[in-house]
This record gives structure tokens, C-alpha cells and sequence, in this order.
């Protein structure tokens, strides 16, 4: 890890994994880090932590909604709402939405800026709002009104 890059952290990977004939676990650092820590933030709903209750986000309580524009605002004041609380090393820029046809699922991409170091990066995260299916899917474009 670069010197400089020493305040993003270096965490457990995740999911946890062990390697080496001492079963040492597998360590995340810098960017990648932080987007494990998204994943992990977005994957959690708040109540799952007994030690931390408010630790997570809501996107959960758009399962089984239809993608319209308001179901997106909601879901977006709900992911920045989250990292602006549990992830303070980023900010977000943008958030963009691209749903799967025909497979429950909608893809998220966060474009951020790491603070300290003023660096752009981006993630997608897999979130489904249906149960899965063995049903290939298919991208969708969103209506130009949404964009």
C-alpha cells in the first residue's frame, strides 16, 4: 500500500477469506477497500447489527416496486443518505441506474471522489428487486425523461 494512501484503511476482505499455512485473513486496502465497504454498506439493512442499528441502507424496502422515477429518487436519497454516514472517506458525484429487463434486477452505479486524495472512481452494485430467476437477462434502456 502507498504511503499516501495509508488513511483509506486496510481491512478484512470481504467476503472473509483465509490463505497461508497459518489460515491468516485476507486483508483489502485503498479502493478497493472502500468498495467493499460500500458493498457491504448497501447489503445491510439497518437493524441486522446489534451493536450498530443505524449501520446500513434502506434500499431493501424497494423490493417488489416498479422502476418509475419516484422508486429511483427514493432509492438514491436512501444510498446517499447511508454513505453520507458510514463511508466518509468519498463523496459522492453521481448516482445512475440501469435495470436488467426481465430479471428483478437493477444495476447502480456510483460515481465518487475519494476525498483526501481527490481521485474519481466508480461502482456498480447489483441490486434485485425480485426474487431470482432463471430467466436471461436482458439491459433495458431507461426513458429519456429518467436520464
Amino acid at each position: 500500500m502507498a504511503q499516501h494512501n495509508a488513511f483509506l484503511g486496510t481491512g478484512w476482505a470481504f467476503p472473509p477469506s483465509f490463505s497461508g499455512p497459518h489460515h491468516q485473513a485476507i486483508l483489502s486496502s485503498d479502493i478497493e477497500d472502500i468498495e467493499q465497504s460500500l458493498m457491504v454498506l448497501l447489503s445491510t439493512t439497518p437493524g441486522e447489527r446489534p451493536m450498530t442499528p443505524d449501520f446500513g441502507c434502506r434500499i431493501n424496502q424497494f423490493n417488489f416496486e416498479q422502476i418509475t422515477r419516484t422508486t429511483l429518487t427514493q432509492i438514491e436519497h436512501e444510498i446517499r443518505h447511508a454513505i453520507l454516514f458510514f463511508e466518509s472517506r468519498i463523496d459522492v458525484e453521481e448516482l445512475h441506474f440501469l435495470p436488467v429487463q426481465d430479471s428483478g434486477k437493477l444495476l447502480i452505479q456510483i460515481d465518487y471522489t475519494v476525498i483526501t486524495i481527490n481521485t474519481r472512481s466508480n461502482m456498480v452494485y447489483p441490486f434485485y428487486l425480485n426474487e431470482g430467476t432463471l430467466i436471461s437477462p436482458q439491459l433495458m434502456p431507461l426513458p429519456n425523461e429518467w436520464i
